[in-house]
């Protein structure tokens, strides 16, 4: 959980804020934490308060995004920091198209999976 630069706060459309996720996942702030921790979603200090703060697109409905933990799972595996996650995930990618994190939240995860198995070779 680290603050954020600049550049790759901008690519990211929108934030949530731990105790909102926490109210629309209908579970204790607690295991809004446990899934950063565990890595199921990324976390940054941004904002004024510099406050933790997961991207919005992470998050569908009551639940987080269908093969997210898994996408972040590769990247980590292939050596990716927080930052360079948000950053590859919010890129714009014309073979998908969209970016990785749209692709995701239209239920195209294996496509995004595929994509980032390829990233360690």
């Amino acid at each position: 959980m680290t603050e954020i630069d600049a550049n790759i706060d901008a690519l990211v459309p929108a934030w949530l804020h731990l105790p909102d996720i926490a109210e629309m996942l209908d579970v204790e702030v607690t295991r809004v934490r446990q899934l950063v921790k565990e890595g199921q979603l990324i976390a940054v200090r941004r904002g004024e308060n510099n406050a933790l703060q997961v991207p919005a697109a992470f998050i569908q409905g009551d639940k987080v995004v269908k093969g997210l933990a898994g996408t972040l799972t590769l990247l980590r595996d292939d050596g990716f920091s927080d930052e360079e996650m948000l950053e590859w995930l919010f890129t714009e990618d014309p073979s998908l198209p969209g970016t990785p994190a749209q692709a995701l939240g239209e239920n195209r995860g294996t496509e995004v999976k595929r994509r980032a198995q390829a990233l360690a070779v």
